[in-house]
């Protein structure tokens, strides 16, 4: 049975291309019309093809939503649970895919188990919709035969993921609008309206108040050498993004995020949240303590936590607690390494390490919320701070004015 790539129409005259399976061109041409779709181009996915599809895959599969992925795993345990064979199960996920680029990897996924290669490998050459975790789980319910299970954990911890990351999202969206918007404004104020308004300091024979002359050439600057200004800030986030990327660059970064008061610790929470779930889940899945915290380290993303989760790795491996170790480096706060202590003894460490996740998640929410309740009325005060200087910047001058005029 060959991969077929059609164009075509749908019974309502709409446009409709995908992919669909059959043992040649006749029968997949067969197949799209009782689907109800008029084919007007059919291709055969080639080795070559596929070679060439798989390399414009790579450039397109950042753009695969996790809420997607979390779904289409979520559907593959299903109908492998059914009892399905491996090709059978890819082939029904296929047609209940929406999202046509994860249909296309999903497409090419199932060719590369047809033709032999284990269903972790395959997902394995599209890292950057299928993390290490991932694969390393497929992997470890591959070698145990319970894949099924082990995708069906993976779906759970993915759509928490999901959920958190979409709380923040949600709670930053009002003061992240709110500081485009005053942006805009005071933007439109400086470049329009405050230029026509200060003609009318054209004739004034004093010398204008200093509040009122650094207006002025605030407003002049941006509307003179607005191209300018836009020119410096990339240059600005080009050379500190490439600082970023070396690796003294990245500590000093990671490492002042760390120290800042509010959000060094909002950043631990959310650390500590995805280390326990994510090692939890591992764990479950069968993977061993070593190999999970290697997994895990890779995905923090702060260089000061990565290597103190690594230091871990090595005590572990030298025979030491993973409580007692992860209380060494000074980045885990004493109530998680007590309940990870507790999960070693009574040999419960998955379940204490969600019951961590679960505390943190709920503080970070919290924690959230209460820094958006503090941010909010400071950008108000702010933003009335620079309203309130343009106006008292203009009114200046022409109370002088008038007194003169006394």
């Amino acid at each position: 049975m060959g991969v077929f790539e059609y164009k075509g129409f749908s019974e309502k005259g709409r446009g409709a291309k995908g992919y669909i399976d059959a043992d040649s061109i006749k029968a997949a041409k067969s197949k799209l019309r009782k689907a109800g779709i008029f084919p007007t181009e059919i291709t055969q996915e080639t080795k070559e093809h596929k070679e060439k599809k798989a390399g414009a895959l790579s450039g397109i599969t950042k753009m695969v939503p996790k809420a997607d992925v979390a779904l289409m795993t979520r559907q593959l345990a299903t109908v492998i649970n059914a009892g399905l064979p491996m090709i059978e199960s890819l082939s029904a996920l296929i047609e209940q895919l929406d999202n046509i680029k994860l249909k296309r990897i999903i497409t090419s996924i199932r060719e590369r188990v047809n033709e032999g290669t284990a269903l972790a490998d395959a997902f394995a050459g599209y890292p950057r919709v299928f993390s290490n975790i991932y694969v390393n789980m497929v992997r470890a319910g591959e070698a145990s035969g319970a894949l099924d299970v082990v995708l069906l954990r993976l779906a759970d911890f993915q759509e928490s993921q999901v959920k958190l990351v979409r709380k923040i999202k949600a709670i930053f969206a009002y003061p992240i609008l709110m500081m485009f918007v005053g942006i805009g404004v005071l933007s439109f104020l400086l470049t329009y309206v405050i230029p026509k308004v200060t003609k009318i300091f054209n004739n004034y024979k004093k010398e204008l108040p200093l509040p009122t002359k650094l207006l002025i050439g605030t407003s002049n600057l941006l509307r003179d050498n607005w191209f300018i200004v836009i020119l410096l800030i990339i240059l600005a986030v080009y050379f500190i993004r490439k600082y970023l990327r070396t690796t003294g660059g990245r500590q000093r970064f990671d490492n002042f995020v760390l120290m800042t008061p509010a959000f060094g610790k909002l950043t631990k929470k959310i650390i500590i949240t995805r280390f326990s779930r994510t090692l939890s889940t591992i764990l479950k899945s069968g993977i061993p303590l070593l190999t999970s915290m290697n997994i895990v380290k890779n995905i923090v993303n702060n260089v000061i936590v990565q290597k103190a989760i690594g230091d871990a790795a090595v005590s572990v491996r030298e025979g030491e607690s993973i409580a007692v170790t992860l209380r060494s480096t000074g980045v885990f706060p004493p109530l998680v390494t007590r309940m990870i202590a507790v999960g070693e003894k009574t040999g419960e460490l998955e379940d204490m390490l969600d019951k961590v996740a679960d505390a943190y998640e709920s503080e970070v929410e919290a924690m959230v919320l209460g820094l958006t309740s503090v941010i909010e009325p400071l950008m108000i005060l702010v933003m009335g701070g620079v309203v309130a200087f343009i106006v008292i910047s203009i009114l200046l001058p022409i109370f002088e004015l008038n007194q003169i005029n006394m």
